[in-house]
């Protein structure tokens, strides 16, 4: 299976990633505004909240594995004080913290080498941590496109796409 590379990405990317062996696509070329560089989390609030990796600007046509990583914003301290922030008062957050901090801390100059090592780490504590967490929302999940949507849909959280595997794994809200 090929995958784009995806930032913070949803359920079902996860869910696609870990059923069978996949190759993150590097020679395509670059779409702007996707979850490439873009992740959607839901907050304590239950409101939706984007993250955005900035990227030094991308010329026409270039390929994903081209992409720069843009540090002149302070991103990355902006991305973890919102994870906290949404995340602090989830029964799982303060465990896998650890593990999820220094991908906040460590800059990285290639957008796909970041998201490769942070993906891979996800995957991990979904197989060793939770191994039954994506295997339960499986029968849960009601709909499915070809966007990587995942979520459940229920009277209280209407459906939301692309919302971050970070929603499940630190916390079970329904």
């Amino acid at each position: 299976m090929i995958l784009p590379t995806a930032y913070l990405p949803p359920l079902s990317y996860m869910e696609a990633l870990m059923r069978e062996p996949a190759t993150i696509e590097q020679m395509e070329t670059f779409e702007k505004q996707t979850f490439r560089n873009r992740a959607i989390i839901r907050d304590a609030k239950d409101e939706l909240v984007r993250l955005t990796i900035p990227v030094k600007k991308v010329e026409h046509k270039q390929l994903t594995r081209d992409i720069e990583i843009s540090y002149q914003t302070r991103w990355q301290h902006q991305h973890w004080i919102t994870l906290v922030s949404a995340y602090q008062h989830t029964p799982y957050f303060m465990y896998f913290a650890d593990y999820l901090k220094p991908f906040y801390e460590r800059e990285y100059k290639w957008l796909i080498d970041l998201n490769d090592e942070l993906n891979a780490t996800i995957v991990s504590l979904l197989k060793k941590e939770r191994p039954a967490l994506v295997e339960s929302q499986k029968s849960k999940v009601e709909r499915r496109t070809t966007d990587w949507s995942g979520q459940i849909w229920t009277d209280k959280h209407p459906w939301q796409t692309e919302i971050s595997i970070f929603d499940r794994l630190f916390d079970e809200r329904d």
